[in-house]
């Protein structure tokens, strides 16, 4: 962690003689609990150095507190998968009830609510996470709806794009057709991502308007033969939906 790395720059300038001791930047536990014991070793810089340094380790001290919530709310939820009543969690939350438990884990969740970037910080109740997990329900449901609705387009517009390219030799095209047409054919020949899947897309209008373009500018049709005049009319139809 970059965090890391600046604490132990500041106490290679401290010339801080355990430095060499001091645990990777991976290791941030370990490498906080050498920090803060040889805190004194920075007493050789300039004030603001020193302050520096402790606004450092409250960042990753917090950063820490905030990931050990997540795990730990986690680990309940494999406990509670796995049958276990509030009641035998509680020893292990540091309460004495079940309702404490249940009201302590609720509070948990807040903590990976927040992590899985909610759009508003979640008030550690029971109530009020409850509430957030409604709506990121709700949320993940719309997402999910939209890449259906995504992946069922998708499955359309490959065989009219094709069917554009198979006729491509019944097209008039110009310059810019000709290099929006190449990426078509280039995407599809490997459209298996969701990013390509929508470059497809995307190239297939870009080709169109070309054409589209060129049609008027010469006001002659941009097709020869019947085939690829149908191919391209079923591409300005399924673009135009």
């Amino acid at each position: 962690m970059a965090v890391i790395g600046e604490l132990r720059q500041l106490h290679e300038e401290a010339d801080d003689p355990n430095v060499e001791r001091m645990p990777a930047d991976d290791e941030i536990f370990s490498a906080l609990l050498y920090v803060e014991k040889h805190a004194a070793a920075l007493r050789k810089l300039p004030p603001e150095k020193q302050k520096a340094a402790a606004f450092k380790r409250v960042q990753l001290w917090e950063y820490l507190r905030e990931r050990a919530e997540i795990h730990q709310a986690q680990a309940v939820t494999d406990a509670r998968v796995a049958g276990a009543e509030w009641i035998e969690l509680a020893p292990a939350l540091a309460v004495k009830a079940a309702s404490a438990a249940y009201n302590k884990a609720r509070r948990l969740q807040a903590a990976v609510l927040a992590d899985e970037a909610h759009p508003e910080p979640v008030r550690r109740t029971p109530e009020a996470v409850v509430a957030a997990e409604q709506r990121l329900a709700r949320r993940r449901a719309a997402e999910q709806r939209a890449q259906e609705a995504a992946r069922h387009r998708h499955h359309l517009l490959v065989p009219v794009a094709q069917r554009l390219l198979t006729h491509r030799d019944g097209l008039v095209l110009d310059e810019d057709a000709e290099y929006w047409l190449d990426e078509v054919a280039e995407v599809l020949s490997n459209c298996s991502t969701p990013t390509q899947m929508v470059s497809l897309g995307r190239y297939l209008d870009a080709a169109v308007r070309a054409l589209s373009k060129l049609e008027q500018r010469t006001a002659r049709p941009v097709t020869t033969d019947d085939e690829a005049r149908l191919a391209l009319s079923a591409a300005v139809e399924f673009l135009t939906r």
